[in-house]
């Protein structure tokens, strides 16, 4: 079980960048799934990292504001988070594991903001599945089927090796072969990707970021309320960050 804390570590020179894949810096989604189409599609390409792209974000200005209260509540499922409660600043992020811009700014920009605003108690991250593909939507579910501890190392692994499953002719295989180094059998991994409850709360969230807070695209991310979507560099998330203290 312990495996995959070390390969969520090590595993970092497995993520290949592929830059015809990030001409812009977010990916719109939206696919209604079911789980016939988890458990099928698992095994084809991801059509988000192909084919999908969003408008070209190059500037960030807030998009928007929502309640910050409203979207810090957790939905369906149980919010995962860094950080303090109490943190004066709460960034709220929905983010899918096919999307190459939030792999970027998980394993690149994220420890940045982790190490300065998080660890110091100034601000918490509120980390969001909003998957638009079934490969992703079968990750998150593997995720969520891990021991709660395993989620985040889950998490990071998927995305180190975004490029080894997302595009995989065998997605299924790949998936299982990840899922296995987090504990899963064959029996354990069907019966997660079978999960119909699991399935309809992941749906939630996703209908929830959509239809309450017009999440539309990945990475997207609300700063005490303030929407910004796209791929934010460290300088920028730190900006907006420091004038929310």
């Amino acid at each position: 079980m312990l495996q995959v804390w070390r390969l969520a570590i090590c595993c970092s020179r497995l993520y290949v960048e592929n830059n015809s894949l990030k001409q812009d810096r977010m990916i719109r989604m939206p696919v209604a799934l079911n789980r016939r189409h988890v458990i099928s599609l698992a095994g084809a390409a991801a059509a988000g990292l192909a084919f999908t792209r969003g408008a070209n974000a190059q500037q960030h200005a807030p998009e928007g504001i929502v309640d910050a209260i409203e979207i810090a509540k957790p939905g369906k499922l149980k919010d995962m988070v860094y950080g303090k409660a109490d943190a004066p600043v709460t960034i709220v992020e929905y983010a899918s594991l096919t999307c190459p811009h939030c792999a970027d700014f998980k394993l690149i920009t994220f420890p940045k903001i982790k190490e300065k605003y998080i660890d110091t108690g100034k601000a918490r991250l509120i980390f969001r599945d909003f998957p638009f593909d079934p490969r992703a939507t079968a990750a998150v579910m593997l995720a969520r089927c891990a021991p709660e501890d395993h989620y985040f190392p889950m998490i990071d692994l998927f995305f180190r090796q975004q490029q080894q499953w997302a595009t995989a002719e065998d997605g299924k295989a790949a998936l299982l072969q990840i899922a296995k180094l987090a504990g899963f059998t064959q029996e354990s991994f069907e019966a997660c990707l079978t999960n119909q409850q699991l399935l309809n709360d992941v749906r939630a969230t996703v209908e929830r970021g959509s239809k309450e807070f017009g999440v539309n695209a990945t990475p997207t991310f609300f700063i005490n309320g303030k929407k910004y979507a796209g791929d934010l560099s460290f300088e920028e998330m730190s900006g907006f960050i420091d004038s929310a203290l």
